[in-house]
């Protein structure tokens, strides 16, 4: 074997490390890493910036924060070869300093899309700004409506739900909650109401999200999953009746920052204009919310019965994903409609219907102040509550209803007074000398007062 050189191999040795000295970036001398260095470089190459602890290109938010660990990594470890993991935890908490911006304003005006940003007057312009959401879906203007899309709805919704659905579709669109409604399509199963959910996901990508609302209610770490999210798709609406709607209540109507909480880290001020889109087989439903406010916030749609002769096609997601641009043109027409109607959906007889029906499921109070031969109004009528009360219960009584409680019935009078034209007061009499709670402008009829003097109720 020859002898070798060592000589000649230190001194090639020698010549690498100059020309990977020569070459080693200004944040890293051999031994350490300049943090505000790196992430000064790193901004050149790749700018973001970061708003309560978030980070935003123009491109959106970066949902999927280990990838941008993954390109720090990537970065560093061509210098640093160990103690990479602590390292990139620090990087990443520099980075969020050195990218600091104290607000990203939510714009409702502008809807940012793949390939620019379309405003709501119709302009367009390709060039693209910070944002906190952009659509992976490019604006054409000429792009056609899918005739596939238009087909599905057509065997799905009725022709004036198929304007709701669109508008709503359209609300989704920007960052706002000016109509302060979730849309609900319910029906007997097998209708393929949930494809309308993959149509959602191809139109606005990571600015979507599926979830559950009874875990948006109860998780209190599900509500800052919402934040810097278009809308929330539930594709299996549990029937269960939810036993708190507070939280529901409040993001349909976001228009002040609500309390969030992620895992490990303090709660925060944060702002969320998600909106709620929902498929079930029937109607969202309280064990004890029995206000109208909970109720009138649902829009509820009804999908027509399953054609018995309809052949199921398994690739029907895939055509009516096919024309993206045509499905965002369709949804931003809906938008430009909703906001001429002043935020006012266009809704059906049917859906009208279908809200009134939720608010007497849900409170048969409201059934019961409607109805005929047990009450009656006018200005000098009164009554206490127990004895309006004794009525309620033989009204559900005749009608195979639960009674709610006496509590439940003088809370829904006292905070429906001026729908009712009647009056809360503490000065009803009765037996001549007794003073009890009661109301004016409402007694019982006649006849149901005898019948429950005969039974003793009275």
């Amino acid at each position: 074997m020859d002898d070798i050189d060592f000589s000649t191999v230190f001194t090639d040795v020698d010549a690498a490390n100059e020309s990977r000295t020569e070459y080693r970036p200004d944040w890293y001398d051999g031994k350490k890493v300049n943090e505000v260095g790196f992430c000064r470089e790193f901004l050149e190459e790749y700018p973001m910036i970061c708003v309560k602890g978030s980070f935003f290109t123009t491109e959106g938010r970066i949902a999927d924060e280990d990838a941008l660990g993954k390109l720090i990594y990537d970065k560093l470890s061509t210098w640093v070869k160990t103690g990479l993991p602590r390292r990139v935890d620090s990087l990443m908490n520099t980075l969020r300093k050195e990218a600091y911006q104290p607000d990203l304003p939510i714009q409702t005006d502008r809807i940012h899309v793949a390939n620019g940003t379309l405003f709501l007057d119709g302009t367009f312009t390709e060039e693209k700004e910070y944002c906190r959401n952009r659509l992976p879906v490019r604006y054409d203007p000429d792009a056609a409506f899918p005739p596939e899309w238009i087909m599905f709805l057509d065997q799905l919704l009725e022709t004036k739900d198929i304007y709701t659905l669109q508008e709503f579709m359209g609300y989704c669109l920007i960052p706002t909650t000016k109509a302060q409604k979730m849309l609900m399509i319910v029906g007997q199963g097998g209708e393929g109401k949930s494809r309308v959910g993959v149509v959602m996901r191809a139109i606005f990508g990571e600015s979507m999200v599926n979830g559950n609302l009874a875990k948006v209610e109860t998780n209190r770490f599900a509500r800052a999953d919402l934040e810097h999210v278009l809308v929330m798709v539930d594709d299996d609406m549990k029937m269960e009746a939810l036993a708190e709607t507070n939280y529901l209540k409040l993001i349909i109507t976001a228009e002040l920052p609500l309390d969030l909480e992620k895992k490990g880290k303090q709660s925060y001020q944060g702002e969320i204009y998600a909106r709620f889109l929902c498929f079930g087989n029937g109607a969202l439903k309280a064990l004890y919310d029995r206000s109208e406010g909970f109720f009138r916030r649902q829009i509820i749609l009804s999908a027509k019965k399953k054609d018995p002769n309809r052949v199921d096609d398994p690739n029907l997601s895939e055509k009516l994903t096919a024309n993206p641009e045509g499905l965002f043109l369709w949804c931003f027409y809906g938008l430009q409609r909703l906001i001429e109607q002043n935020y006012q959906f266009t809704l059906s007889e049917q859906t009208k219907e279908n809200m009134a029906a939720a608010v007497s499921d849900g409170n048969n109070l409201v059934e019961f102040m409607h109805s005929n031969g047990y009450i009656t109004f006018f200005s000098e009528a009164e009554a206490s509550t127990t004895e309006l009360y004794q009525v309620y219960k033989l009204w559900c009584e005749d009608n195979a209803y639960t009674p709610l409680s006496q509590r439940s019935l003088s809370l829904h009078l006292t905070e429906n007074q001026e729908a009712y034209q009647i009056r809360a007061s503490n000065n009803i009499y009765i037996n001549g000398d007794r003073r009890v709670r009661g109301f004016i402008g409402i007694e019982p009829t006649e006849k149901v007062r005898q019948l429950l003097e005969r039974r003793g109720k009275l």
